[in-house]
C-alpha cells in the first residue's frame, strides 16, 4: 500500500512540474474559472499518461516546493464534476494528507488521476474560456490545447512506477504515524484501532454526552497506512461506531429555534475493510429538514428582515436584536429550507395556506426584503 505522504515527497523531489504531475498552492473549484482550470489539468494529465497514474499536489509553493498546506477539502463528489464536463473521463480521487509540521487544520491535497488506457479525454461542453470538444495535453509543465496530430503515447509509466514503488508503506512508517497522531491529539483522547490485522485508523475528539447518546466535536480521523486524513472538523458533532470490519461516522447538524436545539443526522460515512487488503468508503446523505410551525417561521423571517434593514441603515441594536443577529444565519437557512421543500412539491397557490407563507418568505411581504 502506498504511503501518500512519502509519495508526495518523492513527486516533489523532481523539483518542477512535468508531464505526470502538477502542483498548486490552492484549489478553487467553487468559481467557474477555478473549475475550468482544474478540468483542463485533469484532461491534459489523463491524455499524457494513458497507462500510468498522474497526480496534482495542492498546498505547495511553486517557487521553492515548500509545503505550506491547504484547508481540509471534503469532496467525495469530485468525480461527478469530472464526469459532467469531460468525455472519456478518468477515475480520480482527492485525498487530504497530513504533515507533522503543519497545523492540525491544514493538509496537503493529493488528486490521483487513474490511467485511461488510450481513450482521448476532452471537454464535453463549454466552460469559462474553453470550448466544448477541446483536447489538452501536457507540454512539459504546461497544459496545452491540441487541435491537430493528437497522439496518445505512453512515456511516463516506468518513472511513475518507480516513484510509487519507493513510496510503499512499512512497519516503521506506520508506527511513526500512530505515535505522531497520539502525541499531536493527546488533548482529545486520541486512540487507534487495527482492522483486518493490517489497517490502522486513529481518531480523536472532544466527547459530548447528550442523554443516552455520545457525540464528538473537534474530530480528527486518519488512516495511518496511507497517511490520509479521512475526516476533520473544528465544530461539528459526530457519532463514531465500529466493528471488526467497518468504521462508521455519522455527522449531525444542530438546528432549532428559541434556544431549543436538536441534532439532526446529516451524512453517514462507512469505511469497510476487506480481507483482500483493500477498503472502500461509502457516503450517504441522511438529512431531512425539520418541521416548524409556519406562523413562527414567518414571524422570525420578518424579524430577520427588519434586522437587516437596521444594519443597512447603521442603526444601533438592543440586547435582544444582538442575540437575534447571532442566530440570523441559521434561522434564515431554516426559512430557505422550507421554501425549497414546498417548491419541490409543486403546490398550487390555492392548495394550502402554507403556500402563501412560502410566497411571503420569497419576498412578497411588507418589508420588501428577499432571501
Amino acid at each position: 500500500m502506498i504511503n501518500k505522504r512519502l509519495l508526495i515527497k518523492n513527486l516533489l523531489a523532481h523539483n518542477d512540474e512535468n508531464s505526470f504531475y502538477d502542483k498548486k498552492l490552492k484549489l478553487n473549484i467553487g468559481e467557474r474559472e477555478g473549475k475550468a482550470k482544474f478540468l483542463k489539468h485533469v484532461c491534459a494529465l489523463s491524455n499524457s499518461n494513458p497507462e500510468n497514474n498522474s497526480y496534482i499536489v495542492i498546498g505547495v509553493q511553486d517557487e521553492d516546493n515548500s509545503i505550506v498546506g491547504t484547508d481540509f477539502f471534503d469532496d467525495s463528489k469530485i468525480q461527478n464534476l469530472v464526469n459532467a464536463y469531460l468525455s472519456n473521463p478518468p477515475l480520480i480521487s482527492y485525498e487530504n494528507i497530513p504533515f507533522p509540521h503543519l497545523p492540525g487544520n491544514l493538509v496537503v491535497g493529493l488528486v490521483s488521476i487513474r490511467p485511461n488506457h488510450g481513450k482521448i479525454c476532452s471537454l464535453r461542453k463549454n466552460i469559462w474560456k474553453y470550448y466544448g470538444g477541446s483536447v489538452f495535453l501536457r507540454d512539459g509543465s504546461i497544459s496545452m490545447p491540441k487541435v491537430f496530430d493528437i497522439q496518445i503515447t505512453d512515456v511516463n509509466s516506468e518513472i511513475v512506477n518507480s516513484i510509487e514503488k519507493h513510496s510503499h508503506n512499512n512497519i516503521e512508517l506506520t508506527l511513526d504515524g500512530v505515535f505522531d497522531f497520539l502525541q499531536k491529539r493527546k488533548d482529545y483522547n486520541a486512540t487507534y484501532k487495527v482492522f483486518k490485522e493490517y489497517f490502522v485508523v486513529c481518531w480523536a475528539g472532544k466527547k459530548i454526552q447528550a442523554k443516552n447518546e455520545t457525540f464528538y466535536s473537534r474530530v480528527d480521523i486518519e488512516l495511518i497506512n496511507e497517511q490520509v486524513k479521512l475526516f476533520y472538523s473544528d465544530l461539528d458533532q459526530v457519532s463514531i461506531s465500529l466493528t471488526e470490519e467497518q468504521f462508521k461516522i455519522l455527522e449531525y447538524v444542530q438546528l432549532g429555534l428559541h434556544d431549543k436545539y436538536r441534532f439532526y443526522p446529516l451524512e453517514e460515512v462507512i469505511i469497510r475493510f476487506k480481507d483482500s487488503v483493500s477498503y472502500d468508503i461509502e457516503s450517504k446523505l441522511l438529512f431531512e429538514p425539520p418541521e416548524f410551525d409556519k406562523k413562527t417561521l414567518y414571524h422570525i423571517y420578518n424579524i430577520n428582515s427588519k434586522l437587516l434593514e437596521r444594519l443597512k441603515k447603521k442603526l444601533p441594536l438592543d440586547k435582544q436584536q444582538t442575540k437575534d443577529l447571532k442566530n440570523l444565519p441559521s434561522t434564515y437557512l431554516l426559512c430557505y429550507t422550507l421554501i425549497r421543500k414546498f417548491l419541490t412539491l409543486n403546490l398550487k397557490p390555492s392548495a394550502t395556506p402554507i403556500f402563501r407563507l412560502q410566497l411571503g418568505l420569497m419576498g412578497e411581504n411588507k418589508s420588501g426584503s428577499t432571501l
